[in-house]
């Protein structure tokens, strides 16, 4: 096994991660996992932080997961960081990172997918058919590789982390989903590891989402329940560039994702839209009070 620091290992094989995660067993401690595709950002490190401040023996997962990009998606261009992200995950103290190739997480002959209900059908769910799919599908090998007591994501794949922890009930996994805040940049850009890919001036346009956010909350406080003028006045603070588009923009509720009553009290809004070639989303969660 490759050493990253005094205290941080690396495990690329199934094999070694068990043999780790069981010696942490054997000495009494917990276990906590932060899956992540790399590229780490200050996002990822506060879920790491969030782990650690636990107490538990925390795995880190880098794996760009082939199963959750459809055919005309970014997989090729999907930043790819591994040696500032083992420096971070060594700084941050993590007791070990785990880097699979593809072929140690889909061997020959792979075949069985773990197939969500309906909360993939909304909000990203038709615009990246098979998406999540391939997220529960790697997100349950790495539960039965690990077999973590807690599993850590953050907010801004509110979908996700919804998704992960229905999947967990259902098929009655003995893991604890911690969901932490979302992360944004000091202008408000949530911030994603496709960040990286935005040129300058896609980078100050791609605040249009948030801004387009931050409107819908103002009228969700001041008591507007109607989404479809709301979602009109958040179209409106889209930026008008030829090559940005809107996938969706929404209004649900943050449990159902389906669309808010009139008595709502809580009310998730969130949006994805592409620019420059780059797919961001984003999301804030809304008390009406």
């Amino acid at each position: 096994m490759a050493v990253a620091s005094e205290k941080t290992e690396i495990a690329r094989s199934i094999a070694d991660a068990r043999k780790r995660v069981a010696a942490a067993r054997r000495a009494g401690r917990d276990v906590a996992l932060v899956p992540t595709l790399g590229a780490l950002h200050a996002g990822h490190m506060s879920l790491i932080d969030a782990a650690k401040k636990s107490g538990a023996y925390t795995v880190v997962s880098i794996f760009v997961n082939p199963t959750q990009f459809g055919p005309n998606e970014d997989l090729a261009a999907y930043p790819r960081t591994p040696q500032r992200d083992l420096s971070a995950c060594a700084e941050a103290g993590v007791e070990i990172v785990f880097t699979p190739v593809a072929a140690e997480m889909y061997p020959p002959g792979d075949q069985t997918r773990v197939q969500p209900g309906p909360l993939a059908d909304a909000l990203c769910g038709p615009f990246r058919p098979g998406h999540f799919r391939g997220v529960c599908t790697v997100v349950a090998k790495l539960f039965q590789i690990v077999q973590p007591d807690a599993a850590y994501f953050g907010r801004k794949d509110a979908q996700q982390a919804l998704i992960i922890e229905r999947m967990v009930t259902d098929l009655c996994m003995p893991v604890k989903i911690v969901t932490c805040p979302l992360i944004r940049d000091a202008d408000g850009l949530a911030l994603s590891s496709r960040n990286v890919r935005l040129g300058a001036e896609d980078r100050a346009e791609a605040l249009c989402l948030y801004r387009a956010l931050k409107r819908a909350e103002t009228l969700l406080k001041g008591g507007s329940r109607s989404t479809g003028s709301i979602i009109a006045e958040m179209r409106r603070e889209i930026s008008p560039r030829a090559d940005v588009k809107v996938d969706y923009l929404s209004i649900v509720d943050p449990q159902t994702l389906e669309p808010i009553g009139g008595s709502a009290r809580r009310a998730l809004v969130a949006g994805a839209i592409r620019i420059g070639g780059v797919r961001l989303i984003d999301n804030l969660l809304v008390d009406m009070g």
